[in-house]
């Protein structure tokens, strides 16, 4: 019987606390990995390390701010030895609204957590990751950084600006064994998606349509690619964007 495909193997998960995230350390887990669940919500990752048992470690971590990038990965590397998988799940709560409507200061802390928290969080993480020999780096995009959607500005540039630095972060460290991708979900049943609609009825209502195979998606599905990217079978995967967006892209 073959050992799971992520035995031996250390990841850090950030946005661990819920949703696509807390999917993806739960998955990762159970595929034989050591896991360390980041979340700016510390009961949260609490949570989803105790769900995921005694090889998972909770640690909070605003992954806006460097010296939180820095000592959660020091945590990791302490706890476990090394790392060899980095997923960048974390995002913020940003309101609908088009550039006039939001403010520079919601405008900034998109970034911030979006697209600055995964380049902090790759910066704390590659040393270590390098050291060991190589490994894969995922960041979590959307199908809104490849098409517009109203109202969604900040989202969708920042979800854009993820996949550019997956690509030009495959090409800087290529050379160090390191794959680094990005994985853009289409409308996934989670806190936010309810939270942006008002619940979870109105948003499968008014979201699903917006799909070929006509519903949302669930993120054990995002795990699951999340986990094939962390993965040896993705050995040859590099500089991509991998699409699970139910189709929404397609039209």
């Amino acid at each position: 019987m073959s050992e799971p495909i992520l035995a031996g193997k250390t990841s850090i998960v950030t946005g661990a606390g819920s949703g696509i995230g807390r999917a993806i350390c739960l998955t990762f887990v159970r595929a034989g990995a050591k896991v360390a669940c980041l979340d700016i919500n510390l009961a949260a990752a609490e949570e989803t390390a105790a769900a995921c048992g005694p090889e998972a470690l909770a640690l909070h971590c605003d992954v806006s701010n460097e010296a939180e990038t820095k000592a959660a990965a020091a945590a990791t590397v302490f706890r476990f030895g090394t790392v060899h998988v980095l997923v960048n799940a974390a995002a913020t709560d940003d309101r609908n609204g088009t550039i006039l409507d939001i403010s520079a200061d919601e405008w900034s802390q998109v970034f911030a957590v979006n697209v600055t928290g995964a380049f902090l969080m790759s910066r704390a993480v590659l040393p270590t990751m390098i050291a060991a020999g190589g490994g894969s780096i995922i960041h979590i995009a959307s199908q809104l950084g490849r098409v517009a959607a109203p109202a969604r500005a900040a989202y969708c540039t920042s979800k854009g600006a993820i996949i550019q630095l997956a690509k030009a972060m495959a090409v800087d460290h290529a050379g160090q064994n390191i794959r680094v991708n990005s994985l853009s979900p289409g409308a996934v049943e989670t806190r936010r998606l309810a939270l942006r609609y008002g619940d979870m009825t109105t948003a499968r209502r008014m979201a699903a349509p917006k799909h070929l195979l006509n519903r949302l998606g669930q993120p054990d599905e995002i795990a699951q690619a999340a986990l094939f990217l962390a993965s040896e079978a993705a050995s040859f995967m590099t500089g991509a964007d991998m699409l699970v967006d139910g189709g929404y892209t397609t039209t």
